[in-house]
This record gives structure tokens, C-alpha cells and sequence, in this order.
């Protein structure tokens, strides 16, 4: 029997659905971005993140704000219940709030072990096995009033527990606590500032909510950052980030002199760099022989604190070497402000007053519900005095009724009906045990009634008064001002007072001579090197272009025959002997593969009557004014340096009209005075005519050494351009 055929299977594809771009972005990536911004980067006005709040909302439910310290994997195993991040960023979180991080001025976790430093990025912390935490004596202030109904409670991701929103601080954290936070669209960086500071802006501001930025920059006068340093101060800048939260501080490091041991001791560093940056980019110097001041530095941190030691050359000046040193590496440094805060799950970047008046309207809003929390207990107390009032009126009733009632369920009833109270106060009569149902203990008692009376109408009175309530903010923040303030850690310095750095000032002069080849060799020789030798040796083949006499410390430039001008200053370079090769320029400089040097000049300054003399090969030439080569800046390269339409020959710098000698393909020559070229407004332009050629003939070659040219070659000179050139076979 034949096998029947196997039907082809059918493929059922799903339908293709097009989503537009905008929908996905939409639907996908935007609660992305809200998560990010609003859980996770951004601090909110109680100046925590997320992952703060969490890690010590868990130690204050673990008593860790009076109790001893625990290990620190405890505390993140504990922390996990609120954050599912993981432990490793949990703990992460905390090492930067310990004391032993040293990152804040003023750290919420007491720590014991090794916690790294904030201003190392090598030193690494301890394993949370290793280390004990608690909160520190400053966190009271974070938690004062949370049992109190001080701020919202809401579930954690899985439901099973209560956090709080925020924390009702009663002091403007989120100004004295520096945060950076990167979400996605947008940043946050807060500088810390002095509590005492901040604590008599926010006095003034209470006092006056029309304060003036001016007179906030007087009580709070500059950031303050744990690692100390000295800011530069500039006043502009100051206004700026104070109106707005965006700016930048310069932050500089402090050091000590030692005079007997000849070093520089390093003691603070700005807060936004690390040691580590800072060796990197001094090693980097010593390497490329542009610390020449320094022998030898080294990192010398130990249980006193920071050290970074420089050991000096003998007769180094530490002031102009430490102006040096701020200038070319991260002992100067800035810190960018960007005070972008969360205000009610909305960015908003404000400035230092708009701050702290949305820090005042929260905070007023955690004094009412605390103390409308305080007031329903205390009203709460005397609704239950007032009962046990009514029962010292008749005791005997009292007891009778209890005695006489038959059923357990029936004696509030009965209570409720005997002294026409509440069922709330017949309970608390039914709870009070029979030893106690008796006049002294009842009196005692309703002695508080008065007080309680007293009390509430006081909170009554607080609560519909704004102003008393701003007077109560006042005396907690005097109060913590007095408890917790510190002197400044980082000092002021005012910008126009500070020395700056002239390289100039630090570079050894010294006469010397620059040679450059053909080939593009360089070198510099000191003129003592010379009396000894100064037969320039070459490679074969290559020969000397120019030789210059000139200082150490002048500025060099080199035009190529790539149109490009080089700048460099002769202290780049090495003193070398006139018997070695010296510097090959293309690789020095960072030339163009085949870019070559055609002119070297000592150029200090670009005076408009000096002028760049340019020979193309097509015969033709034009000059420039120098002045057209100066540049605003420290520019190391300059392109279109003159015209590329015919391939230049030769170049020279004009200080004063002078005679070239001009050679062309079928050796005719000419000598003109560099005054008949016509001076060019524009760099980039081709110039003129100068030598007379005929069709596939081009100029090879011009000098201005005539020193080798016989008497006859008086017949070469001409007084027009164009000319037509004079056989150089002719001269004698």
C-alpha cells in the first residue's frame, strides 16, 4: 500500500505591529526616567536621596540612634527590607555618611573600622563584616517628630513595612549635606555649607522672607567642604550660584613650608579631586622634565590626617612653585554647583534663599502636624481626667455600679449611664484597678487638669499663629547652632588677592642658540656648549636652514610647508651639543605625516611693521603683516597660514626691507628688495608676479644670504617686478 504524502506544515506568523517611535519613548522609556529622577539621582528637601533615607530610617527602628553600635552587614541585611538594590550599594551608601569616610561635614553614622577617605580613590573600605556602625548624636535632629505624624508614611515595595516620605529634619540638611546625583536628562550637585551658617541664613530668612541675596552673602558667606582647602573667593560667581544654584568654586589646597627640611607639606586638597589625580599629573610633569623644581614627592597620609610632601631643590621659591603647581595640575580645582532639587517629585534648580524658603514651608508643616499630634494626646489625657473628676464627686457610685452590675459587657454601659460619660471614659474608669479607686490617688490625678487646659490652648494658639510657630523653628535652630556648630574647614581667599601663575617667572634663562635643518631638526645650545664646538653635525644628506641667537625663554614659531604655523617656547626643549642631531620637530610638535619646516623665527610679539615674507613656485611671493599671526590664548597650531595655490619655496620674517635672491628650474635668478612686494591684508592670499617664467619653469629656490655671490652679481639686481631672470652661468 502506498505511504500517503505528508502535507506541507503551514507557518502561522504573528501579525507585524508598528508601534510608533514616539509611543515606545512614551509608554517604555519615560517611567524609566521619572523612576530615576524621582527614586533613585535627585535629593529631595530633606537633603537625602532614596537610598540615604532608607539605610537610616532602618537603624533608627533598630534603636542604633541610643543603643551601641552592630555590625555593619547587619545593617544592610536590615536595610534590604526597604531597598532591594543589593547589599554592595546598600553599603556603599553608608560608607559615604560614616565619620571615617570623612566626606561630610557633619556625618549621620558613628563608624568604627576602616572606611577608605574621601579624598583617596584607592583607599578602600573594609568588608561590612569587618566594621560597626550607629547613628550619630546629629541624626536626633533628622528623626525629631517622625513618631509624631511628622511626615508621611507609605508602604515598601513589598507592602510588609512603613518609611517615611522624608524625614522631618530640624535643620536645613539639604544645604549643609553635599549630594551628587546623575539621573537621566539632568544632574544634581550640592556644595555643603557651614551649619552655623546656614542655621543664621535660615534665622534671618524666617525673620525676614524678603531677605536680599546680598545680605544671605554676608551671613552665610561661602560653601565649606569637609576636606577643608581655601576657596577663591569671587564675588560674581558667588551672586550667581546664590541667585541661581549654578556655578562653579575654585578650591585650592593648603600646604606648610618646611624650612629645615627643605619640602612642602600638603595638607588639604580640594574636595573634589584625590590624591591619586594629583601624583598622576605630578609624576606626568617630573616625567616631562617641566618639574625641574622638585626632587622627589610622596604620599605620607597616616592616623594625623592628610600629608602629600614635595622635597624641593635647593633654592626654589615655595610660593612661585606652589602657583605653579596650581595652575598645571589639581591642587586648584573646581567644584560645579548645580542645585537641582526635588521639590513635591519636581526638579527644580533653585538658588540658596528659594531653598531654604521651600525648607521653611515644609518644616512648618512638620511642626503643625507634630503638634497637632501632641495636642490630640494631650486633649486626648484631659478627656479622660474630666471622667475621673466626675468619679471623686461620688466614689461609693462608682464602685457600687461595677459591684451591682451582673455582666462583664455591661459595666461601661452602666458606667456610661451612672456619670453621663463616653464609652472612651468609661473605659479608662472600668480599667483603674480597685487599690486605686480611692480620693488621694484620684486627686493627684486631676491636679494635671489645669496644666493640660493650659497647655492646649497654648498649642491652639501656636498653631493658628504662623509666626509663633516660625519663632519655635528659630530657637531649634539656635539650639542646634549652639549644639552641633563647628569653625569653618575651608578658608576664604579673595580672588584678586591670590598670586598668579606667570611661566614666564618660572623658567631658568639663558642665552642660547636655536639651529634648525631642512629635515626638521632642532636644537638648542647654550652658548657655554659652544665654546668648545660649534660644527653642527647633520644627518646625510640635510643641512642647516637658520641658525638664530635668542634666550631661553623666548617664544619659537615654525611655519611648514603645509601652511601651518607651530608655536613652542624654547624652554620645551633640551640644551643638546652642536654634535648631536637635537629634536626631530614633526614628532615633537605633532606635525602632519611629510610636513616639513621652511622658517623658524624667535617671536615674542606680532608688531604690525614686521611682516612673514612668502615665495610660491609659480615666481610669485607676497608679504603680511605679522600682527595677522596673533592669536588671543595659548594656540600651539594655526592653519592657513598663506595661500596653498602654488607650493611655497621659502619663507622669511622682514623686520626691515632686505635683498632675496630668487632662482628658478633653468637657473635664472633675480635679487629684490623684499619693500617691491606688496604688503597682503589677508593671510591666505597669492600674492604677485615676481619672476618672469616661461610655461613648466618654477622658482626652486630663494635666499637672503648673498654672501657667496661674486662682484658680477651686481646684474641680478632689479628694481620692477615682475622681472625676467639672469642666467646664473653668466655670474663671475
Amino acid at each position: 500500500m502506498a505511504k500517503k504524502k505528508k502535507e506541507p506544515k503551514v507557518i502561522n506568523y504573528a501579525p507585524v505591529v508598528y508601534q510608533p517611535i514616539t509611543e515606545t519613548i512614551e509608554k517604555n522609556y519615560m517611567p524609566y526616567v521619572m523612576s530615576v529622577i524621582v527614586s533613585r539621582a535627585i535629593p529631595e528637601i530633606d537633603g537625602l536621596k532614596p537610598a540615604h533615607r532608607k539605610l537610616l530610617y532602618t537603624m533608627y527602628k533598630m534603636g542604633l540612634l541610643t543603643g551601641g553600635r552592630t555590625k555593619s552587614a547587619n545593617i544592610v541585611g536590615q536595610t534590604m527590607k526597604l531597598n532591594p538594590h543589593g547589599d554592595a550599594s546598600i553599603y556603599e551608601t553608608m560608607v559615604r555618611l560614616t565619620r571615617g569616610n570623612a566626606t561630610l561635614l557633619h556625618p549621620l553614622v558613628d563608624s568604627k573600622g576602616s572606611f577608605g577617605k574621601q579624598y583617596s580613590s584607592e583607599m578602600k573600605y573594609a568588608a561590612s563584616r569587618y566594621t560597626e556602625c550607629k547613628l550619630d548624636e546629629i541624626c536626633n535632629e533628622l528623626f525629631a517628630g517622625i513618631d509624631k505624624n511628622a511626615v508621611d508614611m507609605v508602604d515598601n515595595y513589598d507592602a510588609t513595612l512603613k518609611e517615611p516620605v522624608l524625614l522631618p529634619t530640624t535643620f536645613p540638611n539639604v544645604l549643609v549635606m553635599p549630594n551628587m546625583g546623575i539621573a537621566v536628562g539632568m544632574a544634581s550637585n550640592i556644595c555643603s555649607f557651614n551649619l552655623a551658617e546656614i542655621c543664621d541664613g535660615t534665622i534671618a530668612l524666617l525673620r525676614k522672607p524678603n531677605l536680599s541675596v546680598e545680605k544671605m552673602m554676608e551671613i552665610v558667606k561661602a560653601p565649606d567642604f569637609s576636606g577643608g582647602g581655601a576657596i577663591l573667593y569671587d564675588a560674581e560667581q558667588m551672586r550667581q550660584i546664590y541667585e541661581t544654584g549654578q556655578g562653579s568654586v575654585k578650591l585650592r589646597a593648603r600646604y606648610v613650608y618646611d624650612k629645615d627640611a627643605n619640602c612642602i607639606d600638603i595638607i588639604e586638597i580640594p574636595y573634589s579631586t584625590t590624591i591619586e589625580l594629583i601624583m598622576s599629573k605630578l609624576t606626568a610633569l617630573y616625567r616631562e622634565k617641566k618639574l625641574k623644581e622638585i626632587r622627589d614627592f610622596r604620599d605620607e597620609i597616616d592616623l594625623s590626617g592628610f600629608k602629600l610632601t614635595l622635597d624641593l631643590e635647593r633654592g626654589v621659591d615655595p610660593e612661585k612653585l606652589m602657583a605653579k603647581l596650581f595652575k598645571l595640575t589639581p591642587l586648584e580645582d573646581s567644584f560645579k554647583c548645580n542645585f537641582n532639587i526635588l521639590i513635591n517629585s519636581v526638579p527644580r534648580t533653585m538658588g540658596i534663599i528659594e531653598i531654604l524658603s521651600e525648607w521653611i514651608k515644609f518644616r512648618l508643616e512638620c511642626l503643625r502636624r507634630e503638634m497637632t499630634f501632641d495636642l490630640q494626646k494631650k486633649k486626648d489625657k484631659l478627656h479622660l481626667l474630666l471622667a475621673l473628676g466626675k468619679i471623686l464627686l461620688d466614689i461609693d457610685k462608682a464602685i457600687r455600679i461595677i459591684r451591682k452590675t451582673e455582666k462583664d459587657e455591661d459595666v461601661v454601659p452602666n458606667l456610661m449611664k451612672g456619670f453621663e460619660i463616653d464609652e472612651v471614659q468609661a473605659n479608662y474608669i472600668a480599667d483603674i484597678k480597685l487599690r486605686n479607686l480611692n480620693r488621694e490617688y484620684i486627686l493627684n490625678r486631676i491636679a494635671d487638669i489645669e496644666d493640660l487646659q493650659k497647655e492646649i490652648a497654648e498649642m491652639e494658639d501656636v498653631l493658628s499663629d504662623e509666626l509663633k510657630q516660625k519663632a519655635r523653628i528659630i530657637e531649634q535652630l539656635t539650639e542646634i547652632k549652639k549644639k552641633y556648630g563647628k569653625p569653618r574647614k575651608s578658608f576664604i581667599v579673595h580672588a584678586d588677592t591670590v598670586v598668579e601663575y606667570k611661566e614666564s617667572d618660572h623658567v631658568e634663562n639663558y642665552n642660547a642658540r636655536f639651529v634648525l635643518t631642512r629635515e626638521g631638526y632642532f636644537k638648542k645650545i647654550t652658548f657655554r656648549s659652544l665654546q668648545g664646538n660649534d660644527e653642527q653635525k647633520c644627518k646625510e644628506g640635510d643641512e642647516v636652514l637658520t641658525i638664530l641667537d635668542g634666550e631661553n625663554k623666548d617664544d619659537l614659531i615654525f611655519i611648514t610647508d603645509h601652511a601651518q604655523m607651530y608655536r613652542a617656547k624654547a624652554d620645551d626643549f633640551e640644551p643638546t651639543k652642536a654634535s648631536s642631531l637635537g629634536d626631530y620637530l614633526p614628532v615633537k610638535l605633532g606635525m602632519d605625516a611629510d610636513e616639513k619646516p621652511i622658517l623658524m623665527n624667535i617671536q615674542n610679539s606680532y608688531p604690525e611693521k614686521e611682516n612673514f615674507v612668502f615665495l610660491f613656485e609659480n615666481g610669485k611671493g607676497v608679504r603680511v603683516s605679522a600682527a595677522n599671526y596673533a592669536t588671543t590664548g595659548n594656540r600651539r597650531k594655526l592653519s592657513s597660514v598663506y595661500s596653498k595655490t602654488s607650493p611655497a619655496v621659502a619663507a622669511f620674517y622682514e623686520k626691515a626691507p632686505m635683498d632675496i635672491l630668487l632662482v628658478s628650474s633653468e637657473k635664472r635668478g633675480i635679487v629684490i628688495k623684499t619693500a617691491l612686494i606688496p604688503l597682503m591684508s589677508t593671510r591666505t592670499s597669492g600674492g604677485v608676479q615676481l619672476l618672469t617664467m616661461k610655461k613648466g619653469q618654477k622658482l626652486v629656490s630663494a635666499t637672503a644670504d648673498l654672501s657667496d655671490l661674486p662682484d658680477g652679481a651686481k646684474g641680478l639686481k632689479k628694481l620692477k617686478i615682475p622681472a625676467t631672470g639672469v642666467p646664473m652661468d653668466n655670474i663671475k
